[in-house]
């Protein structure tokens, strides 16, 4: 056993940081080096001795249970491979401290262009958001479908797929949604508008949560829109039904998020809108494994055939999107 713990560490070149080497790399966790803030703990950059930048994720607080998992965890999330999925650089365990260390992406994640410090600099062109859509649904499947044991991400959003210094995504905090208490994850989760609707009454995440949570994503990537949209003091709009009855009366050009200045491929973007949508549906039966999102984001035209023909893309039909309130709601769409 410590012989295919050593291969581990070894194959993934990872290993067990010192608290005072992360305080000396972080500038001892200085305020000036925070990089953001989220349920589980704050994230700081820091230079090693040897010129290399880090992201350290410091997290907040931790109960007995949780202790016992860290190791575990970070073993599991240690052995992960694959080129759209965070690679984990070590971790520390110190006394109250637990702490993840990562490379530095210098894009920071897809929420800062999209509705952060980098969103007015329209640096997200439509190759780029294809690329993203495309690379974080490989990194999804890959955990879904490929990892060993398999792996609920439980935590799919913007903040949470970071940018290379290429724009190539990496899907970061798989696992870690496990450390959120539950209740503060259902509130955090479902106030931004990612939470699968079957989630709040059951509780239990499964793949499904993470498609839902994907098809709001990528609604969000091409259309610039947040997930849920103010209308007034009391109503709330979800991006899916927003965009879908757009979508049934095949105005795609006005879903386009303006900032791409009418530059894309009209065809891709009806693909990844349909895909967005069906991803999102309120019923899970009818969502599409990661494995099949990904074929049909690459155009795999059976399937978008199949897609395209669902009734679900009909006029005039009761949207069911299960994401305003409690019991889900439905609103009807007359031709507009």
């Amino acid at each position: 056993n410590s012989d295919r713990k050593n291969k581990v560490k070894n194959d993934t070149k990872w290993r067990i940081f010192s608290l005072k080497e992360l305080q000396s790399a972080t500038n001892n966790f200085n305020y000036d080096n925070k990089l953001g803030e989220g349920e589980v703990g704050s994230v700081y950059w820091g230079q090693l001795w040897d010129g290399s930048q880090i992201a350290v994720k410091r997290f907040k607080s931790w109960s007995d249970e949780a202790n016992k998992e860290f190791s575990v965890e970070i073993e599991i999330l240690a052995r992960v491979r694959h080129k759209y999925l965070l690679k984990l650089r070590g971790y520390c365990a110190e006394g109250q401290e637990r702490l993840i260390v990562y490379d530095y992406m210098s894009n920071l994640s897809l929420l800062s262009h999209l509705h952060g410090q980098h969103s007015a600099e329209c640096q997200l062109n439509w190759n780029r958001r294809m690329n993203i859509a495309i690379g974080a649904a490989e990194g999804i499947a890959h955990l879904h479908h490929h990892a060993t044991p398999r792996i609920i991400h439980r935590d799919i959003k913007p903040s949470n797929v970071l940018l290379d210094s290429d724009f190539n995504p990496q899907v970061a905090d798989f696992l870690l949604a496990k450390f959120i208490p539950r209740n503060a994850a259902q509130v955090t989760t479902s106030v931004k508008g990612y939470l699968a609707p079957e989630y709040a009454p059951l509780g239990k995440a499964s793949e499904s949560c993470d498609v839902y949570s994907f098809g709001v994503l990528l609604l969000e990537l091409v259309s610039g829109k947040k997930p849920v949209e103010k209308l007034s003091s009391t109503t709330k709009r979800a991006i899916a039904d927003w965009a879908l009855p757009l979508a049934r009366e095949g105005r795609f050009s006005e879903i386009v998020d303006q900032r791409v200045n009418g530059s894309y491929v009209e065809e891709e973007l009806r693909r990844v809108v349909l895909v967005g949508l069906v991803c999102s549906s309120g019923r899970p039966e009818k969502r599409p494994t990661m494995i099949e999102v990904v074929e049909m984001l690459k155009g795999d035209k059976e399937k978008l055939g199949v897609l395209e023909n669902d009734d679900m893309f009909k006029r005039g039909l009761v949207v069911d999107s299960g994401m305003e309130g409690e019991e889900g709601h439905k609103q009807e769409i007359g031709n507009v």
